[in-house]
């Protein structure tokens, strides 16, 4: 059984935060082994969509792979990518009308490049968004020195091409963003 990883970040409000629909292709940017964003995003873009699972690591983009299959979900495809490599994800410039970046950018000694590549990918008019720890304190999470700038993020996508829809809190331990590219 696969966990869903909902219990601190709800996938489906953050779905409709995009407004993910049928036949969009949408990248969560970090799937990690659970995929939560991706399984979630799966039904909602249908077979005529594509949810692109992107990781670092390929063990995990392996377990999405597989499990992909075993549910089979045709629209999901994983991709292999250093995200902090600007123009080295293999996925073709302005391809996505939505890109999640969830619990990434903590792990990241480069979060504008990030950013950045997210934009290469994003078509215009498209949406990114952000959920990443923000409560200090806990025994859990990342060191509190890998803890996110909000408005550092927030001060950089506005220079690159990105409006700032909504700022929210995620539960009682994250925080999140929603952008929307305009070039």
């Amino acid at each position: 059984m696969y966990s869903n990883g909902n219990r601190m970040v709800d996938a489906p409000l953050l779905l409709d935060k995009a407004q993910v629909q049928p036949g969009m292709f949408v990248a969560d940017l970090g799937c990690g082994r659970t995929g939560h964003i991706v399984f979630s995003a799966a039904p909602r873009v249908g077979e005529r969509g594509i949810v692109y699972a992107v990781d670092v690591l390929k063990d995990v983009l392996e377990t999405v792979r597989k499990r992909a299959a075993l549910e089979s979900f045709l629209e999901i495809h994983t991709v292999w990518a250093d995200l902090e490599q600007v123009g080295k994800t293999s996925m073709p410039a302005g391809s996505l009308d939505a890109g999640f970046i969830i619990n990434v950018l903590n792990q990241s000694n480069n979060r504008h490049a990030i950013l950045e590549e997210a934009h290469r990918l994003l078509k215009d008019k498209a949406r990114l968004i952000i959920v990443d720890w923000a409560r200090t304190g806990i025994c859990f999470g990342p060191p509190a020195e890998r803890y996110v700038d909000f408005k550092d993020i927030i001060d950089w996508s506005t220079l690159h091409g990105f409006a700032l829809q909504e700022e929210f809190d995620m539960g009682k331990y994250h925080h999140g963003l929603v952008f929307f590219k305009h070039d």
